[in-house]
């Protein structure tokens, strides 16, 4: 028996050896399984950190292209109304243009008028200016003819003795 004992007792150790190796490999399994997800686990935290910064960045540039936004479309707003200021001022310049040049072809026919009717004057004024210097001449003759006739007269009465007026009645 005790020999029996011996194989039964040496059997018990090499099965207990053998469950320990088995339990020492699952073990083994376990603890590369646990460092390994233990990795990812790390891998996933520093993702996360990472994405976690990126989004805080994508949240700064959303709000600064928020704010862009909001100043273009001010921006935009501002330029419609200049904009619009704008285009009333070139109608108002536009129909001040219009009427401007309608202004100027008035003036230009009211000038052709006055231009004519200055070459008219002028022309009638060298007209009387023309009747003027031959009733001057005219005149000037008819002096001359008297101043001639008052100094025969004179000289007749100085002959004749008779002195009178020198003007003839």
């Amino acid at each position: 028996m005790n020999r029996l004992l011996h194989v039964a007792n040496l059997i018990g150790v090499l099965a207990l050896a053998v469950l320990c190796v088995f339990q020492w490999t699952a073990n083994r399994q376990a603890h590369l399984e646990i460092n390994r997800l233990e990795q990812i686990r790390i891998d996933q935290s520093t993702r996360l950190d990472e994405q976690e910064k990126t989004l805080k960045g994508y949240a700064a540039d959303l709000d600064h292209f928020r704010e862009q936004l909001s100043a273009a479309k001010t921006a935009l707003n501002e330029t419609s109304a200049r904009l619009n200021v704008a285009e009333n001022n070139v109608d108002q310049l536009t129909d001040e243009r219009d009427q401007l040049k309608e202004s100027v072809a008035q003036w230009t026919e009211a000038v052709a008028e006055r231009d004519q009717r200055l070459q008219e004057a002028s022309r009638h004024i060298r007209e009387l200016a023309d009747e003027l210097n031959a009733a001057v001449l005219k005149f000037n003759e008819l002096a001359t003819n008297y101043n001639d006739v008052v100094g025969q007269l004179n000289e007749l009465r100085t002959r004749g003795g008779t002195r009178r007026n020198s003007r003839p009645e």
